[in-house]
């Protein structure tokens, strides 16, 4: 017959383990970075979620932005390949292709590595709200095999948002350091990743206005290339119409197509990549045309 004392303590330390087991929660997994050559980081819980199919555009349908294209290119390759390269930021006009530009630059480069027999470069994207989670991302790739591409899309902070340190910590401060397996690029229409008026503010506020913006303002500095993209011009607008339009076979008269370019940018009132392909889906469904491949 089981000692009662015995009894009541076992189901004591069952409840404790209970208890513990809720608040400490279980080590995450491993990765599997041969799973795919894209991931997207999720912070709670903690795993990397492949993606087997990713949302880009042909490298050749970025138009306009040939100088910028061949800058990230060169970067993203020596870096795939073991050589000194920067941290980019792409900021500047929206709908200009900064972000589609990341991931075209990924995928010419990993079809550069596969012809040589080069390991492949994994990219990594990290949403906005999980910056302050870097420095838990980067433990996991620093212990890992391949290089990696991290990549934030549309990056600014606002108001009293303090997870920039975690960044500005990731890029060049802190005692570890970026892993020298991991490079980081980001997106932003903002050229110094902070509002203007919020700038301006804290200069008007401050007992020293030049020291009360400096380390916000010092995030961009720790990016070692900045390419800018700008609002482009009518010829190239209607060059990235005319690029979609022989991409996906759309049978059009060209004086017809520029007219009624011309007028879907007027009516948007703007001219950019995400302009054209706006204008082209429109197209491409009143001719019932599918666009695929």
């Amino acid at each position: 017959m089981q000692d009662p004392a015995l009894t009541a303590i076992a189901s004591r330390l069952d409840r404790l383990l209970s208890l513990v087991e809720r608040a400490v929660p279980p080590a995450p997994e491993t990765p599997d970075f041969n799973a795919a050559d894209a991931f997207v980081w999720q912070a709670d819980p903690v795993r990397f979620v492949p993606v087997t199919r990713i949302n880009r555009v042909e490298m050749d349908l970025l138009k306009g932005i040939e100088r910028m294209r061949e800058t990230l290119i060169d970067n993203t390759e020596r870096f795939a390949r073991g050589l000194p390269a920067n941290n980019a930021l792409l900021w500047g006009a929206r709908g200009m292709g900064k972000s589609s530009l990341v991931k075209a630059a990924h995928a010419t480069v990993n079809a550069r590595l596969e012809k040589d027999g080069a390991a492949a470069l994994k990219l990594i994207e990290i949403h906005r709200e999980d910056i302050e989670t870097l420095p838990a991302l980067m433990q996991f790739l620093r212990a890992a095999d391949h290089p990696f591409l991290v990549f934030c899309d549309d990056l600014s902070f606002d108001g009293d948002d303090t997870s920039y340190k975690s960044l500005k910590a990731v890029l060049e401060g802190g005692i570890e350091g970026r892993p020298e397996n991991v490079l980081f690029y980001a997106t932003s229409n903002r050229r110094h990743l902070l509002p203007r008026d919020m700038m301006e503010n804290e200069r008007s506020t401050a007992i020293n206005p030049a020291e009360a913006v400096e380390e916000k303002v010092s995030l961009s500095d720790r990016f070692g290339l900045w390419l800018g993209f700008h609002n482009c011009s009518q010829e190239d607008y209607l060059a990235m119409v005319r690029g979609y339009v022989a991409h996906y076979g759309i049978e059009v008269e060209d004086e017809t197509l520029k007219a009624e370019a011309l007028e879907w940018s007027i009516s948007r009132g703007a001219r950019s990549g995400r302009v054209a392909w706006q204008f082209i889906q429109d197209l491409a469904g009143r001719l019932k045309v599918r666009l695929t491949g």
